[in-house]
């Protein structure tokens, strides 16, 4: 197995979200796919193997698995632009079909002149569904936030573009800074809700925000960039009618934990349409 390093949604190897990529898994069993992945350590690696379907796309098709140090997840953002760009760079830029466990997902890469390979996904068919008053009220005891600091303009709801993800709105930049929650009662909830990651959120401008992701199913406790969960919200904000379409959203991700991450999401106006996800990545 030769196991690759890549960091999603910069350019910079000391930004962005590290990801273990497999380009080749060919004949590697769930257990060792599990247990390479807990000792990278990385939020997610990315195990694919490449399918002979006759694609007309001109590069194929991929069967991807994700795992997180703690064990599967159905869909990863950050892991599938680091499948993407590692892919390009070693065939050529061009367009991917993947079969993940969350369902099919496109993904075409390009280089961007300044010597990076951009690649951009497009999600499952997105949709929202509400959050309970009770799970609502153990989530924020949880985080530790008061009702009262939420933004009452963007209701908490879970989000879904591949992974289940609850979004929540702060009402100021300070709030979001002030992360320090309590890790195994979020656990707790987070596995009997299956939730990927709470997606935390500020809103600079109608289309700018800035996020930070609790990971602790993951046994992460803040991921640094998150596509999956950037989707999520783009869904949301849709289904909402939070944001004028077609959008194009700018996520600001890492930040507070030194790790600074760029996400584009792309929104079409077609509410069944699914989210382009758009990031580069370079090898660490």
């Amino acid at each position: 197995m030769e196991l690759l390093r890549y960091v999603a949604f910069s350019t910079d190897p000391s930004g962005g979200n590290p990801a273990g990529v497999v380009l080749d898994a060919t004949g590697i069993d769930e257990p060792t796919m599990a247990a390479t992945a807990a000792e990278v350590g990385f939020s997610e690696t990315a195990f694919a193997v490449p399918l002979d379907d006759g694609s007309p796309d001109g590069h194929g098709s991929l069967a991807i698995r994700y795992f997180s140090p703690c064990g599967e997840v159905p869909f990863c953002g950050h892991a599938t632009i680091a499948t993407a760009v590692a892919h390009a760079e070693r065939h050529g830029v061009g367009k991917l079909r993947l079969r993940t466990k969350a369902g099919p997902v496109s993904v075409s890469t390009r280089a961007d002149g300044n010597g990076s390979v951009v690649a951009t996904l497009v999600s499952v068919e997105p949709r929202t569904a509400p959050i309970t008053p009770s799970d609502l009220a153990a989530l924020l005891a949880a985080l530790d936030w008061p009702a009262a600091d939420l933004d009452p303009a963007l209701p908490p709801r879970a989000a879904y573009a591949g992974a289940w993800h609850p979004v929540i709105a702060a009402a100021t930049r300070s709030r979001l800074s002030d992360l320090d929650y309590d890790m195994p009662a979020l656990a707790d909830l987070m596995g009997r809700r299956d939730w990927a990651t709470v997606d935390l959120v500020w809103r600079e401008s109608p289309t700018v925000f800035h996020a930070r992701n609790a990971f602790p199913p993951g046994g992460v406790v803040e991921d640094p960039a998150t596509g999956a969960a950037a989707a999520a919200l783009g869904g949301y904000l849709r289904e909402l009618r939070l944001v004028p379409l077609p959008a194009e959203l700018t996520v600001y991700q890492g930040y507070d934990m030194g790790r600074p991450s760029t996400i584009r999401v792309g929104v079409p106006a077609q509410r069944s349409s699914g989210l382009a996800v758009t990031g580069t990545a370079v090898p660490l």
